[in-house]
C-alpha cells in the first residue's frame, strides 16, 4: 500500500472515529436520582430506589436506543443537601433528569436548578400541591395530600365521626393535610376538638397523644410522613387510645404498607383514604407485588407504586421523543400521558403537570394472618384541588 493510501486510510479511521464519538456520548440518557436512603425518610428511599431497578429489571435498560444510566445521591431528605446533590448532578454528571424527592422542601430546593437547567424533575414522593407550580420542568407521579385529605373529610363527617383531634407534622403537606381535611369535615358537620402540630425530625408522640386522649374524640386524623407511622402507631397503643375506642383516620401515609405488619392489632380497624394499597385487587397489582417481594423480601407501598411510574414516565416520553433530551420536548411529552398502573388508571394532567389518580378509601383488616389496607371504596380519577382552593 502506498503512503498516500495509507494517510487516506488513516484519515478516514479519524473521521469515522470522530463521527461516531458524538453519537456514543449521547447514547446515555442520565437521570439523577435524589432520595433519602438515610435518616427518618429512609425507608422512602429504599422503596423508591427498589422499585426503579425492578422495572428496569423488567424493561430492559435502554429506550428509544440510548442507554438509560441512574446515578443516585442521598440527600438525608435535608433540603441543602438536595441542592448540591441537583448542583453536581447536572453541572458536573450532565444529568437529563432529576427524579426522587422524598420529601417537600427538597423538591423545592431543586425547583430553580430544574428551570434553570430546562431539565425535567420528575417528582416521586413529596406531595404538597405547591411544588408543581415552582417550576415549569416539574412533574409528579405521587399523590397530593389535598388529593386524600379532602376525601377522608367527607368520608368522616358522613359515617358517625362527630368529634376529631388532628396530630400532623409541622411542614407544608402537614399544613395541607390539616387543611383540606378540616375544610371538608368540619363542612359535613364535624368539629375540631384539638389540634396538634409535630416536629417532622425526630418527633416524640407520646405527650401530644395524651392530650388527644383526654380531649375525648371519636377518632384522631393523623398525618406524618411514610416511614413515621409505625413508630406513631407504637405510641398510640401505648397510651391506650385504641382501649380508649379513638379511631385513626387519615391519607394513608400514616398506614405504609412496608410498615403495616410491625404495627400490630391496633391497628385494625383504621380507615384511610389513599392512592395504593398492596391489597389493591388488580392483575398487575398482584404481578407487581410478587415480582417486589421476590426481588426484595418486602412489601410494596405507595411509595414504591409511585417511583415505578415515575421511570415508566420517563421511559414512555424518551418514547415519543424518539430519544430526544431537550427538556421542553420531553415535558410536552409528558403531558397528557395516561398509563395503567400497579394502583389503578392514572395520567399527567396537562394544565397542572400534576397526576390525576383514583383515591380508594381503605380499612386496615388481617388477610391470611397479615396486616392490609382492604379497599372498600373508590374515587375516580381525582385531580389536586390545593391549586384551585389556595
Amino acid at each position: 500500500m502506498s503512503i498516500r493510501s495509507q494517510i487516506l486510510l488513516a484519515a478516514s479511521a479519524v473521521a469515522a472515529v470522530l463521527a461516531v464519538a458524538p453519537a456514543q456520548a449521547e447514547d446515555a440518557v442520565k437521570i439523577g436520582l435524589i432520595l433519602p436512603m438515610t435518616g427518618g425518610q429512609a425507608s422512602t428511599g429504599k422503596q423508591i430506589d427498589n422499585a426503579i431497578k425492578l422495572y428496569m429489571q423488567q424493561h430492559g435498560d435502554t429506550v428509544a436506543g440510548k442507554k438509560i444510566e441512574i446515578i443516585l445521591k442521598d440527600d438525608g431528605a435535608l433540603p441543602d443537601k438536595t441542592k448540591t446533590a441537583a448542583q453536581e448532578l447536572i453541572v458536573n454528571d450532565k444529568v437529563n433528569f432529576i427524579a426522587g424527592f422524598g420529601v417537600t422542601p427538597a423538591a423545592l430546593a431543586a425547583a430553580p436548578l430544574a428551570t434553570q437547567g430546562k431539565i425535567p424533575e420528575v417528582v416521586m414522593a413529596a406531595g404538597t400541591s405547591i411544588i408543581t407550580e415552582r417550576s415549569p420542568y416539574i412533574v409528579r407521579t405521587s399523590f397530593t395530600l389535598a388529593q386524600s385529605s379532602t376525601i377522608i373529610g367527607d368520608w368522616a363527617a358522613k359515617n358517625g365521626i362527630k368529634k376529631v383531634a388532628t396530630l400532623t407534622s409541622d411542614y407544608a403537606p402537614g399544613n395541607d393535610a390539616l387543611t383540606f381535611f378540616k375544610q371538608n369535615f368540619t363542612a359535613g358537620g364535624g368539629e375540631i376538638v384539638e389540634e396538634v402540630k409535630v416536629p417532622l425530625a425526630n418527633p416524640d408522640f407520646a405527650p401530644f397523644l395524651q392530650r388527644m386522649k383526654d380531649a375525648k374524640p371519636d377518632a384522631v386524623f393523623v398525618f406524618v410522613p411514610a416511614g413515621q407511622g409505625g413508630n406513631f402507631m407504637k405510641q398510640y397503643a401505648e397510651r391506650g387510645l385504641d382501649k380508649a375506642g379513638i379511631k385513626v383516620i387519615g391519607p394513608g401515609d400514616v398506614m405504609d404498607d412496608d410498615l403495616l405488619n410491625g404495627m400490630g392489632d391496633a391497628a385494625l380497624g383504621t380507615v384511610t383514604a389513599h392512592l395504593y394499597s398492596a391489597a389493591h385487587p388488580s392483575a398487575m397489582n398482584k404481578e407487581f407485588v410478587a415480582a417486589y417481594k421476590k426481588a426484595f423480601n418486602s412489601r410494596p407501598g405507595f411509595m414504591a407504586v409511585s417511583g415505578y411510574d415515575g421511570i415508566h414516565l420517563i421511559y414512555e416520553a424518551l418514547k415519543k421523543t424518539g430519544g430526544k433530551t431537550d427538556g421542553d420536548e420531553l415535558i410536552a411529552a409528558m403531558k397528557g400521558m395516561k398509563w395503567e398502573s400497579p394502583r389503578g388508571p392514572i395520567s399527567i394532567d396537562p394544565e397542572t403537570r400534576d397526576i390525576v389518580q383514583n383515591i380508594y378509601i381503605r380499612k386496615v383488616e388481617k388477610v391470611d394472618g397479615e396486616l392490609y389496607n382492604v379497599e372498600f371504596a373508590t374515587f375516580e380519577a381525582v385531580k389536586d384541588s390545593g391549586k384551585t382552593k389556595k
